[in-house]
């Protein structure tokens, strides 16, 4: 039997998508010719999975996501199908993550298996996710582009300020060159005093250098006064001076306490009633001598000595205490 022209055309066609839907699934890493079980997970919000989007365990491609469904009589949540390899054993308790596919971009779904007993074809895995990288680094860029925006709102205060600053400057500036411009009148207009003042000076510099040449024997004088002071021996006479103030102090304070002959002659009232009483005595015996001079000194050989009282009253000049 003759085959058409039309005939092939499509069986080439056939063989050709066939092939080439063997070829993407073998290329993804898909085993179309192993037989598969098939699990369930609900999320919430899929962050643009897809179909055919690889299952991994511990980074190994072990199925993939079949098939995507909304569940509108449960708050749109999404259920998703998973082609799992019959030789991969998924126990109860596992979980599947929905991650970040890498750099290039994509989803992927990783397996984190439990400790239960195996599950079977058609049931449903506990669903979680992962934070992407995206959301990493807007995590960790918030807080840069918080410090960026304070960091320009401070340059812009900076620049505030350095515009005041040179505002200040040039006012600095202007009033710089008005006061040079002052003090250059200023010098001009006074030229001739500053001149006398510099003659002045140094009139006065030369007077002072012949007031230095006469001060000179002056302070020579005075070094040799003070070598003759030094040679006094000041210190030693002084130490003199205050250990005979210190004997004299002992001194008194033994006559104030009744010590020694002056001290009893001070203080004791027996030796001065003893005086006093031998004053009376010797007053009367000068009183006697003067009224009777012959009963102690009698120069007549033949008369009878004319001896008189014995005692004689008190002279009256005398008063006795």
């Amino acid at each position: 039997m003759k085959i058409s022209r039309e005939a092939k055309v499509g069986i080439m066609a056939i063989l050709a998508m066939v092939m080439l839907y063997f070829g993407f699934h073998i290329l993804k890493g898909s085993d179309v010719f192993s037989r598969t079980y098939k699990y369930y997970v609900v999320y919430d919000n899929i962050d643009g999975l897809t179909a055919s989007n690889p299952v991994l365990l511990n980074g190994l491609n072990v199925g993939r996501v079949q098939e995507i469904r909304l569940l509108q009589n449960r708050k749109n949540h999404l259920l998703v199908s998973l082609d799992v390899q019959k030789g991969v054993a998924v126990p109860k308790g596992t979980t599947a993550v929905l991650a970040d596919g890498g750099l290039l971009g994509g989803k992927v779904i990783h397996l984190t298996l439990g400790n239960g007993a195996t599950l079977q074809d058609g049931d449903t895995l506990l669903a979680n996710k992962e934070s992407g990288i995206s959301a990493v680094l807007q995590e960790q860029a918030l807080p840069l582009v918080t410090h960026a925006d304070s960091l320009i709102k401070n340059l812009s205060q900076v620049v505030a300020g350095f515009q005041e600053t040179g505002l200040i400057l040039n006012q600095v500036l202007r009033n710089y060159n008005q006061t040079g411009s002052n003090l250059q009148g200023l010098l001009d207009e006074n030229r001739s005093n500053l001149l006398a003042m510099t003659s002045n000076l140094n009139k006065l510099s030369t007077s002072l250098i012949e007031t230095e040449k006469e001060l000179k024997p002056l302070l020579a004088k005075t070094g040799t006064l003070a070598d003759s002071l030094s040679a006094l021996k000041l210190g030693e006479t002084v130490q003199n001076a205050n250990r005979t103030i210190g004997e004299l102090h002992t001194l008194l304070a033994s006559v104030e306490s009744g010590k020694g002959t002056a001290g009893k002659l001070i203080k004791d009232e027996t030796l001065y009633t003893n005086i006093d009483r031998t004053i009376v005595s010797l007053n009367k015996l000068l009183t006697n001598l003067r009224e009777h001079p012959k009963r102690y000194i009698n120069i007549s050989v033949f008369s009878k000595k004319d001896k008189g009282p014995s005692e004689s009253t008190l002279d009256t000049a005398t008063k006795v205490n």
